[in-house]
């Protein structure tokens, strides 16, 4: 059965940190790229950040220079470095497996998401 469990959300003030891990299993999790995803409500999901298993790495440009995302493949972790949190940033993030080992293709595979609050 592959399960995504992310963990690491919660309340935190403007210009804040928080670090969010997405640990993962049932699958070959190193030949696989993973993606972080946020979602508002009645908003689409949308992509903040993705790491293929060979580390490369892409943003979404309204978080580019704030989150660095990094994966531990011994760990089969991966993780989402939050600093600078603005209240725009607010949302469910959610962790997903991408199709193979490059970050144009994703899955519908998710897991149930963690909740980050930034607010004063």
């Amino acid at each position: 059965q592959v399960q995504l469990v992310e963990s690491g959300g919660g309340l935190v003030q403007p210009g804040g940190s928080l670090k969010l891990s997405c640990v993962a299993s049932g699958f070959t999790f190193n030949r696989h790229a993973m993606g972080w995803y946020r979602q508002t409500p009645g908003k689409q999901r949308e992509l903040v950040a993705a790491i293929t298993g060979g580390h490369t790495t892409t943003y979404a440009d309204s978080v580019k220079g704030r989150f660095t995302v990094s994966r531990d493949n011994a760990k089969n972790t991966v993780y989402l470095q939050m600093n600078s949190l603005e209240p725009e940033d607010t949302a469910v993030y959610y962790c997903n497996i991408y199709a193979g080992d490059s970050l144009r293709f994703r899955s519908d595979v998710w897991g149930q998401g963690t909740l980050v609050t930034v607010s004063s």
